[in-house]
């Protein structure tokens, strides 16, 4: 049978059947011992605290102070090296191949619709849901644009610029 609704957890906070037998002074007895000892651990509990802060103040300098010792120590620099590293000349860029600047227009050629579909997508997406405006059909043919052209956009590149 279970408590009703009302009743359940009365019985964690009412004192067990055997405690209301004991004589007062019993109760009084076993309140004071159960003080002393929830003290008692509140003490112990706030020593122990004390202490392993002190540890660690006492320890800190030694975990801030020991990898910077154990570090090499930094290289003499002159003036003189940085200076001869901006004398040398860069070497000449390569210059563009017509393959070069065809497949660079086509991934614009790809890229330029597949942001404005993904802003028309986006859009008809914020009038749907938030003013409510009949645009699903519209909205998901223009997401399945965006898709197949962000599919399209990521293969070209890879295949033509892949960086590997």
């Amino acid at each position: 049978m279970l408590p009703s609704p009302s009743s359940r957890g009365a019985h964690l906070l009412s004192a067990p059947p055997w405690y209301a037998q004991l004589t007062t002074s019993v109760r009084a007895r076993l309140r004071a011992r159960l003080r002393r000892a929830m003290d008692l651990g509140a003490s112990a509990a706030r020593s122990q605290g004390v202490a392993l802060m002190l540890a660690l103040a006492t320890l800190a300098p030694a975990f801030v102070a020991l990898p910077a010792w154990a570090a090499d120590p930094p290289p003499v620099n002159d003036g003189a090296q940085v200076l001869q590293s901006f004398q040398h000349e860069a070497p000449a860029a390569p210059a563009p191949d017509g393959d070069d600047q065809t497949r660079r227009w086509v991934m614009f050629a790809l890229g330029a619709p597949l942001l404005v579909f993904i802003l028309i997508t986006a859009g008809l997406g914020i009038a749907m849901g938030v003013y409510g405006k009949p645009v699903f059909l519209a909205h998901m043919i223009f997401a399945g644009f965006s898709v197949t052209l962000a599919i399209v956009h990521a293969i070209v590149g890879l295949v033509w610029f892949r960086p590997f």
